[in-house]
């Protein structure tokens, strides 16, 4: 059953929100994808606090000229077309995604996103999904900061433990 002007527009100020609140939006095209492996992907979404959605490529299209994004038309993807919309973290709506691409071969595809207002094509946002994510770039700063320490530590007891052995030598000979 076709939606009312009042569903649409619902569906287009809901839009609006999530663009507005999304710090990068990924679009794939979900055509092989079933209602099993669909809910599978929202969950996995979820998860990272992502958003899959679904909405017609003309509200898309309308929702998005409002955001100012240079270079994207909704309209002219192919097939059925989701926008994942990523709250927390840049990268994670693409690297989940991948990670479902890689399991379920041929049934989903990139076909562009948006980071910095600006659109990606598709093998931007395969290269996307390859960046660590910021708990990861967390993790190697810290351990960075950490290793001068350590090795520092370490110096100084490699230090003791040649006093030590110096001494339990002197003890053993006399």
């Amino acid at each position: 059953m076709p939606k009312t002007k009042e569903q649409k527009q619902e569906i287009l100020q809901a839009l609006k929100d999530k663009i507005s609140r999304s710090k990068s939006v990924i679009f794939t095209k979900f055509d092989g994808l079933g209602v099993k492996e669909n809910e599978e992907l929202r969950g996995e979404l979820g998860n990272e606090n992502n958003e899959y959605f679904v909405a017609k490529k003309t509200l898309l299209d309308i929702a998005f000229k409002d955001s100012k994004v240079d270079g994207l038309d909704v309209k002219s993807f192919d097939g059925r077309v989701a926008a994942v919309f990523g709250y927390d973290d840049e990268v994670s709506p693409a690297k989940v995604v991948d990670k479902f691409i890689s399991s379920h071969e041929g049934k989903v595809e990139f076909v562009g996103g948006i980071l910095e207002n600006k659109f990606m094509g598709p093998d931007s946002v395969k290269q996307l999904a390859g960046l660590p994510s910021k708990q990861e770039l967390y993790a190697k700063i810290v351990g960075s900061i950490n290793a001068p320490v350590s090795g520092f530590v370490n110096v100084l007891a490699g230090n003791l433990r040649g006093l030590v052995t110096v001494l339990k030598a002197f003890e053993e000979k006399k």
